[in-house]
């Protein structure tokens, strides 16, 4: 593991981090969740490892819907998606990204990081 963020939510492990891609392994607690977001140009794909999770996105804020999603199951996330991760269970998930770490637009968040 080359670095540990530890999150309001939960943390993030960076696996890898070279100028193609990024693969993170994350840990969500229940009851927790990210910032409501979108990436310009950040792609990224989602693999559940353990727990389960909501994943909520669509193509803007005004236009979400609610996925529950468990092990082995996997959503991808294009530049521009509206979304966001909810623990329903303690849940651990593999993100593989493109390399734009701090590509990041929240536009709600529960614990009172920056919005825009």
């Amino acid at each position: 593991c080359m670095k540990i963020i530890e999150k309001p939510w939960g943390r993030e492990e960076v696996l890898e981090k070279n100028e193609r891609y990024v693969m993170k392994k994350l840990t969500m607690w229940k009851g927790h969740r990210c910032s409501l977001q979108y990436h310009k140009y950040k792609q990224e794909t989602i693999y559940i490892l353990s727990g389960k999770m909501n994943i909520i996105s669509g193509p803007s804020q005004e236009e979400l819907s609610s996925r529950l999603m468990g092990p082995n199951e996997t959503i991808n996330i294009k530049p521009g998606t509206v979304h966001r991760m909810e623990a329903v269970e303690d849940s651990e998930y593999l993100e593989a990204s493109s390399p734009e770490m701090d590509d990041v637009t929240r536009l709600e968040d529960d614990y009172q990081r920056k919005v825009e």
